[in-house]
């Protein structure tokens, strides 16, 4: 056969095989090779069986000169497989000794160098020793001749060999037709057995230990079994491919192979290496720095998530809750630069007034600044609503230079929105808590939780309570959100928390915040409030140019005292931005370049004023007493009206009076009739009249026990048909002894009484310290007398004093 592929290669070819010798040159001498010696050419990952036909790849230069010399000379090439497919230098211990004597069919060296031959198996041999002295390798072989005979276990197994063939045939989609008839033509038992070994998809090993099996039989047990476990896992493969086609039908191939492929590697044990998307949560896990049992959980997330189809509903759950995981700033944190007197200029700036405060937020700062890892109290600001409540945390936020975040708690009233859904259905998130961490993206933020007097309780549990984890400086290390599944450290974020009535806070709530009071402005701080703030930012607001738009001092002032009634100062905001939108008007008009606004104009623009002194007109007759009260929103005065007519001793209480201030209105009457002597007082009035006590604005619900004085001092000025002066207003609670009780909200209720233009205020002797928290600008406009028994109020209804002075009776 050599000579019949020399005789019919071409003269390119010949050159090839020859080396390409020069023109003019003949073929270099063949170098002689002993009788039982082959020129070996060692492969990696082949094994070629005889009788079949193989291109072999060679790149080594000295299996390259060996495979061009056997050519030329037309000889036989032994192809051996190697042990170490990545070893480059060989020696006696690097080659199988089994190989298979092959004939040179073809050596082709193509266009990119290339080499390639193509060789087909002969017999069997095995390398006795290595030659040395040739520039390629050479050994020393002992060739094997299949018998040609037919026993009947050699006739038994070829059957088994045609039928397991056959049976891989069929289960093979893509089988060519042609393959089966040629197998079933075999007659050769030798022959068939390295021809279906040749052909499976095998691993090397497995082939190398079959071509080195010499026996006919045992060699034919060989791969009969590799035939049989081929066979297995084709119908393995088929299998999963029915099921996965019933489960997959409608959905794209792409979709489909990825699901089979998964489906293959569980069934047969080989699953491994997971996709770039889930590699990359796996290095994002690695540097999310979570705690060791938040990377637990998410490792073991992970590895549910590796067998789950990306088209499962159960896939997003995991991935979008291993965002959460990974995303949480577990271990990033802003650095505190807290500087007091920096953090002082900075509360100044953003703050007039609120002297007490400051003081107190700056003990704060500083307690944190010594102190980084203590247990600080959660500050609360109560106050009406406009008081500067959540800009101060802001302020804080600023001086610390850490992260600030605003928790909107009005409403809630879901247990969930606290703590966070479990995770057992789609669309479950983390608590508002948690979702505020990741937004601020550090684990020391400020967070205000705003609102916190207005939480609700319902079927879904009591938020309320559910803050208690939160705000608890002995818990909130180790703060459990239900969705996260794992502990939060909450211990390093700055909670401050704002309400508008300390009343709707549940007792144990309020017991972990250190209240901090914001009662409101006074005139003056008002002014200076709109000049500095409300002024500057309507005009950025309205487009407007301090050169094109100015307010005076004088309607700034008008709008507060007839305009607006209120603790903080977002109504004033608001009136001024109406001066300014009317002045911007005029400006585009281009009918005024410069808009001056003085109270005039304010009342052009706002209309007559909405608020004036009703003082001197409703208190100007006996029976009619001034009261002071405390709202949400700040102070406010109260108007107690009592008139008698004939009847038989009724008692008639109207104007939406709860249930507290009806008994400070009996406790007043009866104090009354057992004082009717000292007072004056006919006690056959009492009998025969029937008393009508009346608070106006009936439609506002009204209660507290601290009207208590003026309900006995309306009273008494009906009985006694004495006015009581009209620039005086009073509050406090009342005994059946006839003692004044403190109550609260006395600054508010001050603030109030100024506003409306009142001159006296009587208090209860045991509030005198809470005058002090009053701006003392705003106790020279006011004299204060202070009250221990109803005798001292009754007194005070004929004293006059000076605004400034202080009198105990």
């Amino acid at each position: 056969m050599a000579n019949e592929f020399r005789d019919q290669q071409s003269g390119q070819e010949r050159q090839e095989a020859q080396g390409a010798q020069p023109a003019g040159q003949g073929p270099a001498p063949s170098i002689a090779l002993p009788s039982d010696a082959l020129t070996l050419v060692p492969v990696r990952n082949l094994v070629l069986f005889p009788g079949l036909v193989a291109p072999i790849s060679i790149g080594r230069d000295s299996t390259v000169r060996g495979a061009q010399e056997a050519a030329r000379a037309g000889r036989q090439v032994g192809v051996v497989l190697q042990r170490d497919p990545e070893a480059e230098e060989l020696g006696d211990g690097d080659l199988h000794p089994m190989g298979t004597v092959a004939n040179v069919m073809r050596y082709v060296t193509t266009p990119d160098g290339t080499h390639h031959v193509i060789c087909q198996g002969v017999q069997r041999f095995r390398i006795i020793e290595l030659l040395q002295g040739y520039p390629f390798m050479v050994a020393r072989v002992q060739r094997f001749e299949d018998p040609e005979i037919m026993t009947s276990d050699i006739e038994a197994r070829l059957i088994q060999l045609k039928a397991r063939a056959l049976d891989i045939l069929q289960l093979l989609p893509q089988a060519p037709a042609e393959l089966a008839g040629s197998i079933q033509n075999m007659t050769s038992a030798p022959l068939l057995t390295d021809f279906i070994a040749g052909l499976m998809e095998i691993r090397p090993e497995e082939k190398q230990d079959v071509l080195e099996t010499v026996d006919v039989v045992a060699r034919a047990d060989k791969v009969l079994a590799l035939m049989m476990h081929q066979i297995e896992v084709l119908r393995i493969s088929r299998d999963i491919d029915q099921q996965t086609k019933a489960r997959f039908e409608d959905r794209q191939r792409e979709v489909m192979l990825r699901e089979q492929l998964k489906t293959i590697q569980q069934e047969l044990g080989e699953a491994e290496g997971n996709s770039a998307e889930l590699a990359e949560l796996g290095e994002r896990i690695a540097k999310a720095g979570m705690p060791e049992e938040a990377e637990k959980q998410a490792r073991k997330e992970l590895k549910r998530l590796e067998g789950i189809p990306e088209a499962s509903g159960e896939y997003s759950m995991i991935r979008t809750y291993l965002d959460w995981l990974i995303e949480l700033p577990w271990s990033v944190s802003t650095e505190d630069r807290i500087d007091i007197a920096e953090a002082r200029r900075i509360l100044d700036e953003d703050h007039y007034g609120l002297d007490k405060i400051k003081r107190r937020i700056l003990e704060y700062l500083a307690v944190r600044k010594l102190n980084p890892t203590g247990k600080s109290p959660v500050l609360c600001f109560a106050g009406p609503p406009g008081v500067g409540k959540t800009s101060l945390g802001q302020s804080i936020a600023k001086a610390t230079g850490r992260k600030f975040v605003r928790l909107s708690l009005g409403g809630v009233h879901d247990e969930a929105e606290i703590r966070g859904h479990r995770r057992t259905y789609i669309g479950a998130l983390p608590g508002n808590v948690i979702q505020a961490i990741h937004k601020a993206g550090s684990n020391n933020c400020v967070m205000m939780l705003d609102e916190v007097d207005k939480l609700g309780a319902s079927a879904q549990g009591d938020p309320a309570a559910a803050l208690l984890e939160v705000l608890d400086p002995e818990q909130h290390d180790t703060f459990r959100d239900n969705y996260l599944g794992v502990p939060f450290d909450l211990s390093k974020v700055l909670f401050i928390a704002t309400a508008n009535v300390l009343d709707g806070i549940p007792g144990p709530l309020r017991d972990r915040m250190e209240v901090i009071t914001l009662p409101g402005y006074t005139e003056e701080e008002k002014a200076q409030i709109a000049r500095r703030y409300l002024v500057p930012r309507q005009l950025e607001a309205n487009g407007l140019a301090p050169t094109q738009c100015e307010i005076t001092d004088a309607a700034i002032h008008e709008v507060i005292n007839g305009y607006t009634r209120e603790a903080g100062v977002r109504n004033l905001e608001r009136e001024i931005g109406s001066t300014f939108r009317h002045a911007a008007m005029s400006v585009a008009e281009g009918t005024a370049q410069h808009v001056r606004i003085d109270v005039d104009e304010v009342h052009a623009i706002l209309g007559a004023p909405r608020f004036e002194s009703e003082i001197a007109m409703r208190t100007g007759l006996a029976g009619v007493a001034t009261g002071l009260a405390w709202t949400p929103v700040g102070g406010d005065i109260l108007f107690i009206e009592a008139s008698r007519t004939p009847g038989n001793g009724r008692l008639i209480l109207t104007g939406q009076l709860g249930e507290v201030m009806r008994e400070s209105v009996q406790a007043a009457l009866t104090l009354l009739k057992g004082r009717a002597a000292s007072l004056n007082v006919d006690p056959a009035l009492f009998e025969h009249s029937d008393i009508h006590v009346h608070v106006p604005a009936g439609a506002i619900p009204k209660d507290g026990p601290s009207a208590g004085v003026a309900m006995f001092v309306a009273l008494t000025s009906l009985m006694t048909n004495t006015p009581v002066p009209s620039d005086r207003a009073m509050t406090g609670e009342i005994s059946l002894r006839g003692l004044v009780l403190p109550v609260g909200g006395i600054k508010e209720k001050v603030l109030a009484a100024l506003r409306a233009g009142i001159k006296t205020v009587l208090l209860p002797a045991r509030n005198r310290k809470d005058v002090d928290d009053i701006p003392e600008e705003s106790r020279k406009q006011l004299q204060f007398i202070f009250l221990e028994t109803v005798e001292d109020a009754i007194r005070a209804m004929g004293q006059a004093g000076k605004p400034g002075e202080t009198t105990a009776d």
